[in-house]
């Protein structure tokens, strides 16, 4: 079988950056910023809402996606959507707007913005060949637009605490809406006349969730994402305690290992077992913690360079194994119901309960938390969900395939 033509995955490794460098222009600021205008007790509140809205945009977009709109036309507009919306929140923020109205921005930057990255991976893949030996090295170009967004914040912009972040990462979603719409389009997988309210809503993606396999791979996905949802707000709140300059920055060197683990992936998936990759993506994920709970500027930069290691073994390899293991129709659906879960359930429980465990974890009165309390914690809960997932997940049975489980 001939591998897709490298003018094609040039393209779609462009499409993949231009995607990714305005998520990480605002994302891994929003701490600093939120605090800079003094509106830090707003954070998990705001993440939280803004995850809350991830329970149904991306299945209701995946099913349209999966069944009736040409998904790059779909991508294209939600990106101008995104890039209006986050105008709307940063000026609100900025102009010192009330917290019905931050958080009402925020609810709405959810709504359009949140389909997007599963959609974009709908997309990529669809025009991958052999996506378990393909997408590593196509999507390890979203990683680099990440860190591209890090350091435009930081060393360009000098933004790491200010608006100015967000104003220039929906310029930049303009951009990634043209790119899209230049993609050749494909037709959807499932042309239907007449469709249940259901199918609509894309509810109906849950019934993956009946394959054993499946639906622990959903299930730990949304648990991993609890106490790593603390990892951008939080980190870059420890690295400014610690008086370490350019956070945004900083936190990009986790995309090195990320872009290095990504090339390596499709070696690492024939040679061992999925579950094996699994389990050491969470196992790197609870090393991580642990180190951040070390303490000092330099065990906190080692952790960061861990995040590669813990977000790819896992997630990376979670998208491939839908896109391997799920019939083509139900892709763009089992690709959203894994953003819901991980984005909606893991991210509203994650920021909830890591606002509430840092505000344990923080001096009355001093401003100052207790930093290895609080990365301690959340390495104990990484931990619970390594031994259940080691425990439950059996993976594939049948002696032909049992490499693959």
């Amino acid at each position: 079988m001939s591998l897709a033509p490298d003018p094609l995955r040039v393209r779609l490794s462009a499409f993949f950056f231009l995607v990714a460098m305005p998520l990480g222009m605002w994302i891994v600021p929003m701490g600093n910023i939120m605090a800079a205008y003094g509106r830090e007790n707003l954070l998990p509140w705001m993440l939280a809402a803004s995850a809350m809205t991830t329970f149904i945009s991306p299945l209701v977009v995946g099913a349209m996606a999966d069944q009736r709109v040409t998904p790059t036309v779909l991508m294209g507009w939600m990106c101008v959507a995104t890039a209006g919306v986050l105008v709307g929140l940063c000026r609100v923020i900025e102009t010192g707007g009330g917290t019905v109205a931050i958080l009402s921005w925020a609810v709405v930057l959810a709504l359009v913005s949140s389909p997007i990255w599963s959609l974009s991976t709908t997309i990529v893949l669809s025009h991958l060949e052999q996506p378990g030996r393909q997408f590593g090295p196509v999507r390890a170009w979203a990683t680099v637009g990440w860190m591209a967004g890090g350091w435009m914040v930081s060393w360009v912009l000098h933004s790491d605490a200010s608006v100015i972040s967000g104003y220039a990462a929906a310029g930049f979603w303009l951009v990634a809406a043209v790119w899209s719409w230049t993609l050749p389009r494909t037709r959807p997988p499932d042309q239907v006349e007449r469709r249940s309210w259901r199918e609509v809503m894309g509810l109906d993606a849950v019934r993956l969730l009946g394959d054993r396999n499946h639906r622990m791979v959903f299930i730990t996905a949304a648990l991993y994402t609890i106490p790593l949802a603390a990892f951008y707000p939080y980190c870059v709140m420890h690295l400014r305690a610690l008086g370490v300059p350019g956070q945004a920055a900083v936190l990009s060197l986790g995309q090195i290992t990320e872009i290095l683990t990504m090339l390596g992936l499709a070696r690492l998936m024939v040679r061992f077992r999925l579950k094996w990759v699994f389990l050491s993506g969470i196992g790197f994920g609870l090393l991580r913690y642990v180190v951040f709970a070390v303490g000092g500027a330099g065990w906190v930069v080692v952790g960061i360079l861990v995040h590669g290691l813990a977000y790819t073994l896992f997630f990376i390899t979670t998208q491939i194994y839908l896109e391997e293991r799920i019939e083509r129709r139900w892709r763009g659906r089992a690709q959203a119901l894994l953003t819901m879960l991980t984005s909606g359930v893991g991210n509203t429980s994650g920021y909830l309960l890591s606002g509430l465990w840092f505000a344990h974890c923080s001096q009355p009165g001093a401003g100052e938390a207790d930093w290895r309390l609080f990365w301690g914690g959340l390495a104990v809960v990484v931990a619970v969900v390594l031994v259940q997932f080691a425990w439950l997940y059996k993976g594939q049975t049948s002696s032909a395939e049992s490499s693959a489980g």
